[in-house]
């Protein structure tokens, strides 16, 4: 990864956590050798709503140890689902999230497990995990911060980014409810995808999808924004790459962002 110029890597848990606390150390090494930033994806079989006590106790235990071992690896943060609406009110689920991420949180930092804890912008209308559900979790916790994923939130709006200001729009809401932390602490996801007027389907290559990727760059440009974008398309290093270029190209004209901030 390195030797293609990346300088980020998202450790997958898909199914489990398969790291060792030798082998995390180890990773921890050999990533500050190489300044490679680390994250973490924890397992997907995670709902902190589910019905069913034993479901939820194992999602929180799926959380805690991504989180244990990603910090024994050196990963900034961790990255989860957070769960499933299911047939309960919105505002009820979102309370309930706030409870046991809270307890998450304040497990972590009793044990000193300084690590990010980011749930993620959800692709699905049947998730929690709306970027407003989110940026409200996080100016109420500490700690948490959200992951966008803007190919979820394309899909979670049936297409929704198409202009350059339905990006400036997001980073805007970040900057409201964050403050300029937010923009300079942001955790991101890329993808092309596919979807319904139900929400994503499955990630495909930036060719492939009609999300707006160049306008994206554009946006994180003139806004600053700093931290950890992370490709998720099949063709994981070629998009990083294609981003990663976008990114850095030369601009002989960049004007300065107006804000209503005083400094």
């Amino acid at each position: 990864m390195k030797r293609l110029g990346l300088d980020a890597m998202e450790i997958e848990f898909v199914r489990k956590v398969f790291l060792g606390e030798k082998e995390a150390e180890e990773v921890r090494k050999l990533s500050s050798q190489l300044g490679v930033a680390l994250t973490v994806h924890a397992p997907y079989y995670i709902n902190l709503n589910s019905s069913e006590e034993e479901k939820v106790q194992a999602s929180v235990a799926r959380v805690l140890e991504s989180a244990r071992v990603g910090f024994k690896a050196g990963a900034w943060s961790v990255c989860f689902h957070a769960g499933y609406y299911g047939d309960a009110d919105p505002a009820q689920v979102h309370s309930l999230m706030k409870e046991r991420i809270a307890s998450i949180v304040k497990t972590l930092r009793n044990e000193g497990v300084e690590i990010w804890v980011r749930p993620e912008t959800t692709g699905k209308l049947s998730q929690y995990g709306s970027l407003e559900e989110l940026l409200e979790l996080s100016a109420e916790l500490e700690m948490v911060m959200p992951v966008v994923d803007f190919a979820h939130l394309h899909a979670r709006g049936g297409g929704a980014f198409k202009r350059y200001e339905d990006f400036t729009a997001v980073l805007e809401l970040v900057e409201k409810h964050l403050g300029r932390e937010g923009l300079e602490n942001m955790h991101i996801h890329v993808s092309g995808i596919e979807y319904t007027d139900k929400g994503e389907v499955r990630h495909l290559n930036l060719a492939e999808a009609d999300l707006e990727y160049r306008l994206l760059v554009k946006a994180l440009r003139e806004f600053g924004v700093k931290g950890v974008l992370i490709s998720e398309s099949p063709n994981l290093e070629g998009d990083a790459m294609l981003l990663r270029d976008l990114f850095y190209a030369p601009s002989p004209r960049r004007s300065k962002r107006k804000t209503s901030r005083s400094e």
